[in-house]
């Protein structure tokens, strides 16, 4: 099986090689692909070395499957040019979330809505991905009416720049700005560009997606999502109004139960999710899992995820997974 990595040499493309290995995903032939000054770069994947190829070439190759992680221009440009050659996209960029011929996917949730029609198919965002891994289940059981969230986002969601920027203020070297403002000591309430209506496209992600990926418009979403100095992944406090009331014990044992998560909550040993315990794992972990007084039926918890995993490289590797483990591919 050949497998085209677009956008090998990046932040998430490095993590997808990496994730391939870790998984022994049936790679017979690897087709590193990045822009045209990494062209001819090698990389090393499972004890061989493979030279980075351009987009044109990587179409010509048919390889069965295209993972990107290139960017949204890139994935609008180039997902078709793959797909009529036949290769199925899965693309990580925010290029073909919202759209309606498009599936958006988080295996555990809604892979069943898959068939081999599905050229190109969507990863959500980071921070939808691990939010929805834990609401899923509860939406079953408890039927959810609001969502409130509040996001506390890794720099590595940013890239590579980000990360040069905060070791730089770490060692006060003067350098290139990701952000418009320091990021050392400091917390950025805008992850993205601002929309119309004054919430980051990063925050509508969340609204949009959730929906989207839990096949349910009438849950009501709302957002703020900032950016602050850490590295080991994306952190959310979530607030979800349910239609009818739960048992606190029972929603712990439903998490606990759902594929994928990781229940850490104990208050008499402070055991809650961590950025810096999350970072490198597959799971999404969820804690600080409380009755909301102040409303009926409402639930908080917070939720801990590497952003750079769950949230892009290993979800993407999961769908390619389920297209071959179901013949899809």
């Amino acid at each position: 099986m050949k497998i085209a990595v677009v956008g090998a040499t990046g932040m998430v493309g490095e993590v997808m090689l990496k994730v391939l290995a870790e998984r022994n995903f049936p790679v017979t032939e690897l087709i590193p692909v990045a822009s045209e000054r990494s062209v001819g770069k090698e990389i090393e994947f499972s004890g061989k070395k493979y030279k980075v190829v351009g987009l044109e070439t990587a179409v010509s190759m048919k390889p069965e499957i295209a993972l990107f992680s290139a960017g949204g221009d890139t994935s609008k440009e180039w997902a078709p040019k793959f797909a009529e050659a036949g290769t199925t996209v899965i693309d990580n960029s925010s290029a073909w979330r919202m759209d309606a011929t498009k599936k958006l996917v988080v295996p555990e949730i809604n892979a069943n809505v898959l068939t081999k029609e599905d050229k190109i198919i969507a990863n959500p965002n980071c921070s939808t991905i691990q939010m929805v891994m834990a609401l899923a289940p509860l939406h079953q059981k408890y039927t959810i009416e609001r969502v409130i969230v509040s996001t506390y986002q890794s720099i590595t969601g940013t890239g590579v720049k980000a990360v040069q920027q905060l070791e730089n203020e770490y060692t006060g070297t003067k350098g290139e700005m990701a952000y418009p403002y320091p990021i050392h000591r400091n917390a950025i309430p805008q992850c993205d560009v601002f929309e119309d209506n004054g919430y980051t496209k990063e925050e509508m992600k969340l609204v949009r997606e959730t929906k989207k990926i839990m096949g349910d418009d009438s849950i009501r979403v709302t957002a703020t999502a900032i950016r602050i100095p850490v590295v080991g992944g994306h952190s959310e406090s979530v607030n979800i109004e349910f239609a009818n009331d739960f048992d606190i014990n029972q929603v712990r044992a439903i998490l606990h139960d759902t594929p994928g998560v990781t229940v850490q909550d104990n208050t008499d040993t402070k055991t809650y999710p961590m950025p810096i315990y999350a970072e490198g794992k597959d799971d999404v972990f969820v804690g600080r899992i409380r009755r909301d007084e102040s409303q009926p039926n409402t639930l908080n918890m917070w939720i801990v995820a590497d952003n750079l995993r769950k949230g892009a490289a290993t979800n993407t590797i999961q769908i390619a997974e389920y297209l071959v483990a179901n013949g899809l591919v």
